[in-house]
């Protein structure tokens, strides 16, 4: 007993030292912001996903299952939503616009669904069009199996690249020692269509027996943030570790991401879950959180509304509540910032038309980041 207690408190150490190699480790808070964060959409309970159309007003995804339009500081609550299962950290997910949506309207949505024939939920996407208040045409794309009562790890994040291909996540569903690392089976993955909800023939696992042929990449934990690249056109994901661990990866076609195998974080009870934290033929992070901040939504600035930050990485906090800055030279990360710090429970974070960011926080509503002159 005493043995494996010591064993335990090795590792715990390993991995905090493996984490001082990983500078910068600390989030440094501004003595002066670049900004005034301003509350313009007011009342929301878990605002998880933003999308901004063409005319500039914001569509909202309430996790509870409802779809918001907001103009002209006005919320107007969209009809035809597809059935919602509501249960642990599943219900209406993200939300994301065709990149020709001003030709064809599509619009695409990640939710937990209770299709099929066990009892419980798993992650959906559809897309539909709007049509005033109301969602029409709504087509199922995609339906991970089985379903499960567990309330963890749905994933949702939505993007496309340059070639018009969609991408989007499913976490393991709390199911570490069964999903990541079996191509037969959903969770734990990240997957690729045509935006159709065809498959794309390239895919790595098309030709492979028993695999699901929409996986991308596997050996994924949670991903809740997801994002292109503006100039590489790369697909960046960060994802979910346990106590400790939190990752952000860029997708690559066929490779796996490691998770349960290797990772830089423990139990929550503070056990190890392995004493590995790399592996041949297992992806390493481009970046790592120990402790863990719990990240959610992700966005790349792009503008140059405030000064100093284009290029930059905005990553919401759930645990921490704040909105963290990444300073980027390529691949690495040089600084970590705080903004907003103690705001709330950062669920996503976008940049809007209008060069701005806007950050979505947890039963408050969406605040709007305007630069101070």
């Amino acid at each position: 007993m005493r043995k494996s207690i010591v064993y335990t408190w090795i590792f715990v150490v390993m991995i905090f030292v493996s984490c001082a190699q990983n500078e910068p480790n600390t989030a440094e808070t501004p003595q002066e912001t670049l900004f005034t964060a301003e509350l313009v959409v007011r009342g929301l309970d878990i605002p998880w996903g933003m999308a901004f159309l063409p005319d500039g007003s914001m569509l909202i995804t309430e996790k509870a299952g409802t779809l918001i339009h907001f103009r002209d500081g006005e919320k107007t609550e969209i009809q035809g939503v597809p059935p919602v299962y509501v249960r642990g950290q599943g219900g209406l997910m993200d939300i994301e616009l065709h990149p020709n949506y001003a030709e064809n309207g599509w619009i695409y949505l990640s939710y937990a669904s209770e299709e099929g024939e066990e009892k419980g939920g798993n992650t959906a996407i559809a897309r539909a069009r709007l049509t005033g208040n109301q969602l029409t045409d709504l087509q199922l794309l995609y339906k991970a199996g089985p379903n499960t009562t567990r309330g963890q790890h749905f994933g949702s994040r939505i993007e496309f690249d340059d070639a018009g291909y969609l991408y989007f996540t499913i976490g393991e569903r709390g199911q570490r020692d069964v999903n990541p690392q079996d191509l037969s089976r959903d969770g734990g993955k990240v997957y690729r269509l045509h935006d159709d909800g065809r498959i794309p023939q390239d895919n790595p696992f098309v030709n492979t027996e028993g695999a699901l042929p929409a996986i991308y990449t596997f050996g994924n934990r949670n991903p809740q943030g997801m994002v292109r690249h503006p100039e590489t056109g790369e697909i960046w994901i960060h994802e979910h570790g346990p106590r400790g661990g939190d990752e952000i990866n860029i997708v690559q076609k066929g490779l796996n991401y490691g998770w349960p195998v290797i990772t830089y974080g423990i139990n929550y009870s503070g056990t190890p879950i392995t004493d590995k934290t790399e592996m041949e033929g297992m992806e390493q992070p481009i970046h790592y959180w120990v402790p863990s901040i719990a990240p959610s939504g992700m966005c790349f600035v792009t503008s140059d509304q405030y000064p100093g930050w284009k290029g930059s990485l905005l990553v919401g906090s759930l645990s921490f509540r704040y909105l963290e800055r990444l300073e980027m030279d390529g691949n690495k990360v040089l600084k970590r910032e705080r903004l907003m710090d103690e705001i709330g429970r950062v669920r996503n974070v976008r940049q809007g038309p209008d060069g701005l960011i806007y950050a979505a926080v947890e039963g408050k509503g969406i605040y709007r980041l305007v630069p101070k002159n």
